[in-house]
């Protein structure tokens, strides 16, 4: 009888129990799971250097020679878990791959949120002994769960689009069934195999059964902050309805005008907000809207404008790579800082920047970053596209699914752009606040003709659409 499978993917998110799941299938005969073989920062468990001697470097330079590789060198059915950030290039081949079986793990997102908080206060994210436990009470903050929900609400549409539009069917398992033998036999039924289980593996022990009121010190603001979120059946939608638009939590508002910002990331968001702030008479925004919410504020703001900014393709990117790579302070992505200077032999200091590093040093390592970027926006890179230096023209369309801002600005004509804005709402201008950065060297000390062509072939399509010229030097 021919197997209906060969490999099989767990998708699953951060603190959803895919640790656990991956425990119990192990323990059934004839399948094998291989951890996160695709997270961006290590190849199937932290601190391994390869799997089954497929190094990380060679994964992310053939993605697909590690899943041949588990065929290849597996007795039976052999799979890894998948997470929303990990390589995209591989959920675009399994995704519509009728010979790999989809296991979609799902948890109540609340529930995982406040895991995940705790296990970020403790540095405990296994258990394994009860008397090694740590506990901690958490702050729920809104905005940072409503990008939590917002994330998993994605992945899992575009889950459930891939296997709709290709004929497929997943095997769903909450997190609570995980515990469930009859479950977990009825998991190996639809993976084609014969083992079976007997008991539920005892070598991980849930690490937080409190109730979430003992869980979160500001249980009873969480709980007033949930009700501006549509209600839906958390616990028992795998697909998470009713389907929404794109994010909206970081749209920023005046309080006294009518004029709302959407930000761009890597773009002069201080300044505009700051502006934004100066226009309001009492000098404050309003943020954190959900799509009920920013519907309210359009309907209590008739004649409202919104607007955004966008920046020279090469500005964006030099400000991201100072930013959020050649930066090491709190708001830097270090896990990605690492992976480039390791995998990808980008030339930055190991630590943060010393009087070492020169302008010489600054040039190569930025021109290096410009090639990493031509591969990460062609989907050629386990890295994900960041919003900080994804096309500026893909953010505009993102916007587009709930809301098209009604003006475009350029950060080059910033203050005629918002002086005009603020005109058209019946408000005063202020002045704009100058730009300020402590990079260590400006783009302006190592312009040249070289640095603006690998600029323009990473971003062609912004160049195009938006009309950029070549900066001028100096």
């Amino acid at each position: 009888m021919t197997k209906p499978f060969d490999y099989f993917v767990m998708f699953a998110e951060m603190r959803t129990g895919s640790n656990f799941l991956e425990t119990n299938i192990n323990s059934i005969n004839g399948l094998k799971c291989y951890g996160e073989a695709y997270n961006p920062a290590f190849i199937g468990y932290p601190n391994k250097s390869d799997l089954l001697g497929v190094t990380q470097a060679m994964r992310d330079g053939d993605p697909l020679r590690l899943i041949n590789t588990m065929k290849e060198k597996t007795s039976g059915l052999p799979g890894f878990r998948f997470f929303n950030n990990h390589d995209a290039r591989v959920l675009e081949h399994c995704l519509p791959d009728p010979r790999c079986a989809k296991i979609i793990l799902t948890r109540n997102p609340l529930d995982s949120y406040v895991s995940w908080k705790i296990a970020q206060a403790t540095d405990q994210w296994k258990l394994t002994e009860f008397k090694n436990q740590r506990t901690a009470k958490v702050v729920f903050d809104k905005t940072e769960f409503a990008n939590h929900l917002a994330k998993l609400q994605t992945f899992q549409l575009r889950l459930m689009k891939g296997l709709q539009t290709t004929g497929q069917t997943a095997f769903y398992i909450a997190y609570e069934d995980i515990p469930d033998v009859d479950v977990l036999n009825g998991l190996a039924i639809h993976l084609g195999v014969e083992g079976r289980i007997e008991q539920i593996s005892k070598s991980l022990k849930r690490q937080n059964p409190a109730s979430l009121r003992d869980k979160v010190s500001n249980y009873d603001e969480m709980i007033t902050a949930l009700t501006d979120i549509d209600h839906f059946n958390l616990n028992h939608t795998p697909s998470f309805e009713p389907r929404r638009g794109p994010v909206v939590p970081g749209y920023i508002a005046a309080n006294t005008a009518p004029l709302m910002y959407l930000p761009i990331k890597g773009g002069p968001d201080r300044q505009v907000r700051e502006w934004l702030s100066a226009i309001s008479q009492d000098n404050s925004l309003v943020g954190e809207f959900n799509q009920k919410t920013l519907r309210k504020w359009k309907r209590n703001n008739p004649g409202h404008r919104s607007f955004t900014v966008i920046r020279h393709p090469l500005v964006r990117a030099h400000a991201a790579f100072c930013d959020y790579i050649l930066d090491t302070g709190e708001d830097s992505y270090p896990e990605i800082r690492e992976t480039l200077r390791t995998v990808y032999k980008l030339s930055i200091p190991n630590g943060a920047v010393d009087d070492t590093y020169d302008r010489r040093k600054h040039r190569e390592a930025f021109l290096g970053f410009l090639g990493f970027l031509k591969s990460n926006l062609n989907g050629q890179t386990s890295i994900r596209v960041d919003p900080a230096w994804c096309s500026q023209s893909q953010v505009l369309q993102g916007f587009g699914q709930f809301m098209l801002p009604d003006m475009v600005l350029r950060e080059d004509q910033l203050e005629d752009g918002l002086a005009h804005l603020a005109k058209q709402v019946g408000f005063t201008s202020a002045d704009v606040p100058q730009a300020i950065n402590n990079y260590p060297f400006s783009l302006s000390d190592i312009y040249d003709a070289e640095i603006e062509a690998a600029a323009r072939d990473v971003y062609q399509r912004d160049y195009m659409m938006f009309g950029y010229r070549a900066l001028k030097k100096g």
